[in-house]
């Protein structure tokens, strides 16, 4: 993705999800939970909301990642097309939110809150249609599928390969 605007708290946020994936989980996390407190909770929202994303990947305990994919969903609720395009044209904030649904969904799932996590998948399934037919778009689908499938048999173990299985 190119940026239109150099963004050093993106790049700062990059970096600690490149170092996370490349095994250095304790500082990436570290990293990233030093960043919150640079932006704080009422700074900027599409930071916020990034930065909350990736981080509840980063955890592997559901609540820890259901209060970190809160906090990226509501930053996205208060988030402008505007500011995203700051960071690309072509993101629209409509389209954060079948991921964002769906991590919700599945910390909830974990949780052993059916109810409320299928709620969520239903709101992730309503917006699917507004991500790109390419390799996102089919992981959060997969995703979307993958999480429907563990809420029907009630389980709350964590699926294989999805985010917060570090």
């Amino acid at each position: 993705m190119t940026e239109t605007v150099a963004d050093p708290t993106l790049a700062r946020i990059t970096a600690a999800v490149g170092a996370f994936h490349n095994g250095d989980h304790t500082a990436a996390r570290a990293d990233m939970i030093d960043l919150w407190g640079e932006i704080r909770p009422d700074g900027d929202p599409f930071h916020r909301c990034v930065l909350a994303h990736h981080l509840a990947d980063m955890v592997t305990d559901p609540a820890e990642a259901l209060m970190w994919d809160t906090r990226a969903l509501d930053a996205a609720d208060v988030l402008s097309d505007e500011r995203v395009h700051t960071h690309h044209e072509s993101l629209q904030v409509a389209a954060f939110y079948p991921s964002l649904h769906l991590n919700l969904a599945d910390d909830l799932r974990r949780l052993g809150s059916f109810d409320t996590a299928t709620a969520h998948l239903e709101d992730a399934r309503r917006r699917v249609d507004l991500l790109a037919d390419d390799a996102y778009g089919a992981m959060v689908r997969e995703g979307i599928a993958r999480v429907a499938q563990a809420v029907e048999t009630r389980s709350t173990e964590p699926i294989p390969g999805a985010p917060g299985t570090v």
